[in-house]
């Protein structure tokens, strides 16, 4: 069985397509989106999703959330006394969507089409295959998040001639493309973005804005608990500033208060960089499909960073019209995950489509230019493939040593748009042996092949010998060898992972025990007891005063969350 899943920063979606098309998956807890958080219980087992987050105020040493910005790179990421890598925790998520579809489905899930942002590098397009291989599962393509949005909103089913722009803002990325439809036939005209932009970021602004207002002290941010309590908050008030026009973000620390009233233009204000920065992936975007603002026929949001009123309202004026939102941001991308496999079933509910899409770096060496006898300048960067060429693509180009008797050629792969290979970032290095001879003689065919997926291969040809060289990543910290992979899927599948069945009862423990740190006094101490009376009912099995007991628990948890000034109600036992 194969399903589509949205591997987000923020939150992560499962999908499959079925009769009546694409339709979400709901988690253990009966939620649609299960939070990218992964964290340790307190008897080292695994908790993903809800109970994970709920954590990482109480627990933030033995929590990790939004570790898809360090996918392909070497961070690591340290849970309790272990240390993991993006690819492990994104793994974890990936397990825990693959174990609720096969709930949900009867079946045995194993293979998945992934999202990923357009504007992911080769490296973490890589690690996010092998987050898949690492969750168990065959991952049958790696889909751009905005090619999803457009065929979730049925963009592939348009009649006639149409263009589109697709705006993604999720939790740590930003992408944008700009899609045409003719003849049956979808394309990815261009594609832009910013790896590290995205909702995330507001939250930072207005933390930083919380501490300078109310004169905290920088040593005050190692503080990891205080971190995650304000991180919280500050969530919690930029969502409800799409409901109401003024919101106040208030915490208690070490017997202070603080607080911080806020309202859209000051939000406005204080992320002003950041709506900046939104403009210029569009605007490259644009130039690289070569149209302007009033060509477009729609404008598409996706990612649950779209929700605020400052992004929408800076869409707008961007392209002097309202965009299309009618599908829930969050949901889009999972949805066209879902109808992506319906097109690789060949379903006959869904037309036959042809799906092109672009690269979205250019992908190039680093060169010597010759600017004098036997002077060189080295570092240049010479694109093989450029930005937002159609895929699949290759593309060959002859070299030649830089000296006589050459002995060995250091091709060095690059991605990005920078003039000097040192602003670029370095993808790999392919060792070539030179045969002996003049320069004219040792050419070599340097090949770029891009695929679907957005993987690239690097062959070289020396022409003299024949010999064909293939790429090799070497000190590339950011990918794990195949020998890594196996050590790291054993490791995955010795950890103890929460049992599925009680995620719905830690959850609510977790919450508990963040709500208990917040409070004070009575409120506190009542807390208190409702908590042990919880875990006294879960250590007895008793599943119908379980069941009685967990409904009366979460309302007294809603309760104390809208409005902890209020006394809590009175246990009536």
């Amino acid at each position: 069985m194969i399903v589509g899943i949205d591997l987000g920063t923020t939150n992560s979606l499962i999908a499959a397509w079925g009769e009546n098309g694409p339709r979400l998956i709901e988690n253990s807890l009966g939620d649609m989106l299960t939070p990218s958080c992964v964290g340790l219980d307190d008897d080292g087992s695994v908790l993903v999703g809800r109970a994970a987050r709920e954590r990482l105020q109480t627990h933030p040493e033995l929590t990790a959330s939004a570790f898809k910005r360090f996918m392909g790179s070497n961070r690591q990421i340290r849970l309790g006394h272990r240390d993991f890598r993006a690819e492990e925790l994104s793994a974890l998520v990936l397990r825990s969507l693959r174990e609720d579809a096969e709930v949900f489905l009867g079946q045995p899930v194993t293979e998945a089409i992934i999202t990923v942002p357009a504007y992911f590098s080769d490296a973490q397009r890589k690690a996010t295959r092998t987050a898949g291989e690492l969750a168990g599962l065959r991952v049958e393509r790696l889909l751009n998040e905005p090619t999803g949005a457009a065929l979730a909103y049925g963009i592939h089913r348009h009649d006639s001639e149409s263009r589109f722009l697709v705006f993604d803002l999720g939790g740590g990325t930003f992408d944008v493309s700009v899609l045409e439809i003719f003849e049956g036939v979808m394309e990815v005209r261009a594609s832009a973005g910013d790896n590290w932009l995205g909702g995330e970021d507001f939250v930072a602004s207005l933390v930083d804005h919380f501490f300078k207002l109310n004169k905290l002290p920088a040593k005050l941010k190692q503080h990891r608990k205080f971190m995650q309590r304000l991180a919280t908050e500050v969530e919690v008030a930029k969502r409800r500033l799409g409901e109401t026009a003024q919101t106040t973000i208030r915490l208690q620390h070490d017997g202070h208060d603080y607080s911080l009233q806020l309202d859209e233009a000051l939000f406005e204000r204080l992320c002003a960089p950041l709506l900046a920065r939104l403009r210029t992936p569009v605007e490259r975007a644009l130039r690289d499909a070569n149209l302007r603002c009033h060509e477009l026929d729609n404008i598409v949001l996706a990612g649950g960073a779209t929700r605020m009123p400052i992004v929408r309202r800076l869409v707008t004026r961007m392209f002097g019209r309202f965009p299309a939102s009618n599908i829930n941001p969050e949901e889009v991308v999972a949805l066209g995950a879902a109808v992506q496999v319906g097109l690789k079933m060949k379903d006959v509910a869904l037309n036959e489509v042809v799906m092109t899409d672009v690269t979205p770096y250019s992908l190039g060496i680093a060169l010597s230019i010759q600017i004098g006898d036997n002077q060189f300048s080295d570092g240049h960067f010479d694109p093989v493939i450029e930005r937002n060429c159609a895929v699949p693509i290759s593309r060959v180009k002859r070299y030649f040593p830089a000296h006589e008797k050459q002995q060995l050629l250091n091709l060095d792969v690059f991605q990005g748009e920078a003039r000097m290979v040192k602003d670029n970032i370095h993808l790999g290095t392919l060792k070539i042996p030179m045969p002996s001879g003049r320069i004219e003689e040792c050419a070599v065919d340097i090949r770029f092949t891009y695929d679907v997926n957005g993987l690239l291969q690097v062959e070289a040809t020396a022409l003299k010998t024949g010999e064909i060289f293939s790429l090799l990543i070497e000190d590339n910290p950011g990918l794990l060898s195949k020998d890594e992979i196996a050590a790291r899927l054993a490791e995955l599948a010795d950890l103890k992972i929460h049992p599925r069945d009680r995620m719905v009862h830690r959850t609510l423990l977790a919450r508990a025990e963040r709500l208990y740190q917040q409070l004070r006094g009575e409120q506190r101490e009542w807390l208190a007891m409702q908590i042990l009376t919880f875990e006294k009912l879960l250590a007895a099995q008793d599943a119908p005063a379980i069941e009685r007991n967990r409904k009366t628990f979460e309302e007294a948890l809603e309760y104390l969350e809208c409005d902890s000034f209020i006394n809590p109600p009175i246990d009536p036992s």
